[in-house]
């Protein structure tokens, strides 16, 4: 399946809401107070809801504007800058039907001395379809494999969306040592691809990971294969993942999640790199 893009979706729209707040450099700004005007476009897939004719499969935009209205009253922020970005990156952690937010806050009242109807800023945001390959070949690793992914979940900024079969393989470039248990997650998330690493990386450290032998044994094994269509590269992290076209455990887990989605380097879907390999494997 291909990635969608914002065009695929529909499109809750709320305009000018109307908050009285206090945000401001001046004191007089944050002591006094002024309306403010929020408008946001959420971006959601909203078929199933109209389809069947369901509350319960679509984002309510009173509950919305409800949380909206709280939030803009209840923080203070020196820039309406700051207001979008906090109330985008808000919206999109609480209501995770969302794909991702427009926000445009408005300032009627702002200290310039000159005649205008108001200032604003407008800031977009969306989430981020992220696969990760899990492994684990030390201690319960099913439970290590099992509690990663409830972590991942937990997350505010993250949360997973698929998980596959767990797939055990042998050892890939360090032979002495035991089978793997594989799986892969797909994940939308908030976080940048180096955020994302710190954040696995932390999960690997509360597993007990250590990193003793390159390709060698490990409690826990979480690798950022793909990040929505990004290629990136530096000496901690390279997307997609600089060698997954090699690796079965890999591409037969992530061909069960999402098999056409394609390589954004190799222009080869998950599935034709899977058959590649396994193509390579029979001719050995």
């Amino acid at each position: 399946m291909e990635q969608r893009s914002k065009e695929d979706y529909s499109i809750i729209r709320i305009k000018d809401l109307k908050v009285f707040a206090h945000h401001g450099v001046f004191d007089e700004e944050t002591e006094n107070g002024q309306e403010f005007f929020i408008s946001v476009d959420a971006y959601q897939d909203t078929t199933p809801a109209a389809v069947l004719d369901d509350l319960a499969l679509t984002t309510d935009y009173g509950e919305m504007c409800r949380f909206i209205d709280a939030f803009v009253r209840d923080n203070t922020y020196k820039l309406i800058e700051t207001v979008a970005e906090e109330l985008g990156r808000s919206l999109l952690m609480k209501y995770r039907l969302l794909s991702g937010v427009t926000v445009e806050v408005k300032k009627p009242q702002a200290p310039i001395g000159l005649p205008l109807d108001y200032v604003s800023v407008v800031r977009s945001m969306n989430r981020h379809r992220v696969f990760l390959s899990l492994g684990s070949n030390m201690g319960d690793k099913a439970e290590h494999l099992r509690k990663a992914i409830e972590e991942l979940d937990e997350e505010p900024a993250t949360n997973v969306v698929k998980v596959s079969a767990v797939t055990e393989t042998k050892p890939y470039g360090y032979k002495e040592q035991d089978n793997f248990l594989n799986c892969a997650v797909e994940v939308s998330t908030l976080l940048s691809p180096k955020d994302l690493l710190t954040f696995t990386q932390g999960i690997e450290q509360r597993h007990g990971r250590e990193r003793k032998i390159h390709w060698g044994p490990r409690t826990l094994d979480i690798d950022i294969v793909f990040y929505d269509d990004l290629t990136y590269g530096d000496s901690d992290l390279q997307i997609p993942h600089i060698d997954m076209q090699n690796r079965y455990f890999v591409l037969k887990p992530l061909s069960e999640i999402d098999p056409g989605y394609r390589h954004p380097v190799l222009n080869r879907t998950v599935m034709q790199l899977l058959m590649d390999l396994e193509e390579k494997i029979s001719e050995t």
